[in-house]
C-alpha cells in the first residue's frame, strides 16, 4: 500500500516559498503541501490559484493552532523570522525545514539543533545549490581521482544588477540579516565546506558599490581549509562579466564551468519537476572543460557532461528521514559551521585580519 503523503505547512510565499520551495514540495511523493502562511492577500490568492487544494492562513500562529494535522514545517519567510519560527515550530512537536540561513550566528543554529534533539524532531536546512548541475559534476570528477589532488578552488554567483532593488534582503539593518554575504554567501561556503571540509583561516572583502545600496553588494572571501585546500569564493551583484561559476585546479588537471544551473530559471518560468522530461538538464555548449596547460577559452581540455541538476532530491531526501528511512540531508550543525565561516568572514572584512578558526 501507498503510504499517506506527509502533510507539509509552509510559512512564507515570497521568492523563495513561491518558486523554490512550494513546487518542490508539491512534486516530492510522499509529501503534500497543505498549509500555505501568508498575510498578503495577492499571495494566498496566487498559492490557491497554483494548488488548488491548498489551504491558506493569515499568520504562523494559525498554523501552530493545527499542528497536530501536520507532519512537517517549512520556514521560507525573511531571515529575521528564521529563528523565532523555527522555535515555536520545534516547541510545538513539528518537524522544520528552515530556508538558509537557518540564523544569523552559528550560535542560534546549534541553539535551535540542540532543542530538535531534545525534543526527537527532525530540524533540516534548505542547502538546495548542493543539488546544483555543475557542483554533482565536480564532486564526481574529484571523487573519481580526475583532477588529482585538489589544490584551489574558486567559485564565483555573480550577477550584474547595477540598481539595488530595495527589500529586506538589501537593507543596512543588521536585525534583517541581509547582504550578500549571507545570501550568496551561505551557498558558495557550504558547498566549499562540503567538497574540502574544514576551514582554519578566513580572509574576506565586502564592499558597498552601488549609490543607495545599503549593504554589502561585492564581496569575496578566502579560505584555507585544514587539509590545505584554498578556496576562494565570489558573490556580487555588481559584476559586468560574469566570471567562470567554477575553476578547480589539482595536480593532475583542471576544471572550468561557466553558467548557472538552469533549475532556478525553469521554477521561475513556471516548470515544474514531474513534468518536465529533461528536467535539469544542460544544453551541450555549456559543458565545463577537464585539462592541463590551455585556456578552456580556447578549445583547451575535453569536454564533461554536465550531471542533470536535481533539487528534487532534497525534498525527497526530508520525507525519507521523516519516515525514518534515511539521513536528514542537511543538518543544522552542518549550517552552523558554515555561519562560523560568515562570522569571521564579516570580521575579517571589517576589521582587515585574517580570522583563524
Amino acid at each position: 500500500m501507498t503510504a499517506t503523503p506527509l502533510r507539509v505547512g509552509l510559512i512564507g510565499y515570497g521568492l523563495a516559498g513561491s518558486v523554490f520551495h512550494a513546487p518542490l514540495i508539491a512534486a516530492t511523493e510522499g509529501l503534500a503541501l497543505d498549509t500555505v502562511v501568508t498575510s498578503n492577500p495577492e499571495r494566498q490568492q496566487q498559492a490557491r490559484a497554483e494548488f488548488p487544494d491548498v489551504t491558506t492562513a493569515a499568520s504562523p500562529d494559525k498554523l501552530f493552532d493545527h499542528a497536530g494535522e501536520l507532519d512537517l514545517v517549512v520556514i521560507a519567510s525573511p531571515n529575521k523570522t528564521h529563528v523565532p519560527l523555527a522555535t515555536a515550530a520545534l516547541k510545538a512537536g513539528l518537524p522544520v525545514v528552515v530556508d538558509k540561513p537557518i540564523a544569523g550566528t552559528a550560535a542560534e543554529a546549534r541553539d535551535l539543533a540542540a532543542l530538535a534533539e531534545e525534543r526527537g524532531l527532525l530540524l533540516s536546512v534548505f542547502q538546495n545549490r548542493r543539488w546544483d548541475n555543475d557542483f554533482l559534476t565536480l564532486r564526481r570528477l574529484l571523487a573519481d581521482g580526475e583532477l588529482g589532488d585538489a589544490w584551489r578552488f574558486e567559485s564565483r554567483f555573480e550577477r550584474w544588477r547595477p540598481q539595488p532593488k530595495g527589500g529586506w534582503r538589501e537593507s543596512g539593518d543588521p536585525a534583517e540579516i541581509g547582504g550578500l554575504l549571507y545570501d550568496l554567501g551561505s551557498h558558495v561556503v557550504d558547498q566549499a565546506l562540503v567538497l574540502f571540509g574544514p576551514v582554519t583561516e578566513v580572509y574576506a572583502e565586502a564592499v558597498v558599490r552601488r549609490s543607495g545600496a545599503e549593504t554589502d553588494d561585492d564581496t569575496f572571501i578566502a579560505l584555507t581549509h585544514a587539509n590545505g585546500v584554498r578556496s576562494h569564493l565570489y558573490v556580487s551583484a555588481t559584476a559586468a562579466q560574469l566570471g567562470p561559476r567554477f575553476r578547480v585546479l589539482g595536480s593532475r588537471a583542471g576544471y572550468v564551468k561557466y553558467g548557472l544551473d538552469p533549475q532556478e530559471a525553469a521554477l521561475r518560468e513556471g516548470g515544474r519537476p514531474g513534468t518536465i522530461a529533461d528536467w535539469g538538464v544542460e544544453d551541450e555548449s555549456l559543458w565545463g572543460r577537464v585539462g592541463s596547460g590551455e585556456s578552456p577559452m580556447s578549445g583547451g581540455g575535453t569536454p564533461v557532461p554536465t550531471l542533470p541538476g536535481d533539487y528534487p532530491a532534497y525534498y525527497a531526501a526530508v520525507a525519507d528521514a521523516l519516515r525514518g528511512a534515511g539521513p536528514n540531508p542537511v543538518t543544522a550543525l552542518e549550517a552552523a559551521a558554515a555561519l562560523d565561516v560568515l562570522e569571521a568572514a564579516r570580521r575579517s572584512a571589517r576589521d582587515k585580519v585574517t580570522v583563524s578558526l
